[in-house]
């Protein structure tokens, strides 16, 4: 698949090139993303060229991963990350990260919401799953604020730095947006 461009009131999301390698370098530095994401740590030159040149196109190409930078229109720069991966039929999981001097702007909150809209639109997606470490709480808030219902606690579900670790998940299904599912949904009886 192509990559897709998307935008918000305040973002475009577009594909993170090799011309954003040094800002996605730099802002990775950041000792909260290095400890809760599953990014490389210490994260070097070396991974963010792999990320730009690589893994980001081959994601969009082969259709199981696609990943945008979150930019601020005016000068294209970089508030964040966010990414959305095929994990079976018909479900993806988002992952994402700010940058320290952007986070509580509601920036990537609009970005899930935005990629989640396309994911159910565009990609045939009846559920995107959210998953962090149990005590990411400011991950946690931007999946609430998305719409996510948080589901429970998978023990021992996430290596991070060869740790095995808890972590909370969560979902968000088209009808928590308004929109329809492409497989009929039975929930369970309450």
């Amino acid at each position: 698949m192509e990559p897709v461009i998307l935008t918000t009131a305040r973002l475009l999301l577009r594909t993170p090139t090799p011309r954003d390698t040094e800002t996605v370098l730099a802002a990775v530095q950041d000792p909260d993303i290095l400890r809760w994401t599953t990014i490389p740590s210490p994260y070097l030159p070396e991974h963010a060229q792999g990320f730009t040149e690589q893994l980001v196109p081959e994601g969009w190409a082969n259709g199981t991963m696609f990943t945008w930078g979150l930019f601020l229109p005016e000068g294209e720069e970089l508030v964040g990350m966010l990414s959305l991966t095929k994990r079976s039929a018909g479900t993806a999981e988002i992952g994402y990260w700010s940058i320290k001097e952007q986070r509580g702007n509601g920036y990537v909150t609009e970005a899930v919401e935005s990629a989640a809209r396309w994911a159910f639109g565009e990609w045939s997606i009846d559920r995107v799953e959210w998953r962090a470490e149990v005590g990411n709480h400011a991950s946690r808030a931007v999946a609430e604020r998305a719409g996510f219902t948080i589901e429970g606690v998978l023990r021992s579900s996430l290596v991070h730095q060869g740790v095995r670790r808890d972590c909370w998940v969560g979902a968000l299904l088209p009808s928590d947006l308004g929109l329809p599912s492409t497989v009929q949904y039975l929930p369970a009886s309450q």
